[in-house]
């Protein structure tokens, strides 16, 4: 059975996909997974091996969708998030089988709609994701190992990583980018600060990431870090690089976007940021990951001094844990 997968927006987003497409495929090897993506998370899809085959959608026109999809000889689809373009351009690929929740004027163009309200966060996003499988495959387990994306080369990738940057010790990761993907973070003068909570422990080496389009952020931080032994590193390569250097590294510590999501994925321990609102909560957007390995933090803007200050406590908790 061809079975297509949709879920065509952000990193995060397409991260807590992954379940459901590993549930697809090891519920029959047989099921060809195809997985319909946005060009961002091309190469990452391109590394599951519950995956076999990706439709990058480049936001051509309806048409042009269509076409793509027909080619693909789909039996039944799952669109995790859908939006009228997509809806419609299954419905003209003639997919025999479209499923999708039943929400906005999309549903029109499915033939077998799930009422899930979201919007109550009863669930998970990925676990909501898992549900929809379950309207094709109603005995299907939706039990996946975590971590769900293992890479065989992760070490070597690693040990250029360190003799590159000259790290010897265990590394601690801060990220304060975002990409407008998160409604809770912290400034990056307060980033700096628990930076420096870091890096006054010799045990461990330092390293803060930077997106390829985050170059003034990278320049502020060297700024205000001045003469330090943090390293600041710029990730220039594919997604699927960095998820390798993050697979080990001890702890990562974020907002909730998507490169927590895609710590998650790949084993590294989390320490994220997320917004005191039901809609970006942590219920919401938990981590596809081992739930003791992650540590979720909600932000109460009217209180941000007082927590900032809880944050900097548990920090440094956390740190004496993990040396």
């Amino acid at each position: 059975m061809n079975i297509m997968v949709v879920r065509n927006d952000k990193l995060g987003d397409f991260i807590t996909a992954l379940p459901t497409l590993y549930v697809l495929k090891h519920h029959n090897p047989q099921n060809r997974i195809i997985a319909l993506v946005a060009p961002l998370n091309r190469k990452l899809a391109e590394a599951c091996d519950f995956i076999d085959e990706v439709i990058v959608d480049s936001g051509e026109d309806i048409l042009e969708l269509a076409f793509k999809i027909k080619q693909a000889r789909i039996d039944a689809s799952i669109t995790l998030f859908s939006n009228t373009r997509v809806a419609l351009a299954q419905w003209i690929a003639r997919i025999p089988l479209r499923i999708a929740p039943s929400t906005k004027i999309a549903q029109i163009f499915y033939n077998r709609r799930i009422t899930q309200r979201r919007s109550e966060v009863k669930m998970a996003e990925f676990e909501y994701n898992l549900q929809l499988a379950r309207a094709l495959f109603p005995d299907i387990s939706l039990e996946f190992p975590k971590p769900l994306l293992p890479f065989k080369d992760a070490d070597e990738v690693y040990r250029a990583f360190c003799t590159e940057y000259e790290i010897s010790k265990g590394v601690v990761a801060f990220h304060p980018g975002f990409g407008g993907s998160s409604d809770a973070n912290w400034t990056l003068n307060e980033y700096i600060e628990l930076v420096r909570l870091a890096e006054a422990d010799e045990r461990l080496d330092v390293v803060m990431t930077f997106g390829p389009d985050e170059e003034k952020l990278y320049e502020e931080a060297k700024t205000l870090l001045g003469e330090s032994r943090v390293v600041l590193y710029r990730s220039v390569g594919s997604v699927v690089d960095f998820a390798k250097l993050l697979s080990r590294f001890k702890l990562f510590i974020s907002t909730s976007t998507g490169t927590y999501h895609l710590a998650s994925a790949v084993g590294c321990e989390t320490f994220t940021f997320f917004a005191d609102t039901l809609f970006a909560s942590s219920a919401r957007w938990k981590s596809i990951g081992e739930k003791q390995r992650h540590y979720m933090i909600p932000l109460n803007p009217e209180g941000r001094a007082v927590m900032f200050e809880k944050v900097k406590q548990e920090l440094k908790n956390r740190l004496l844990e993990l040396v």
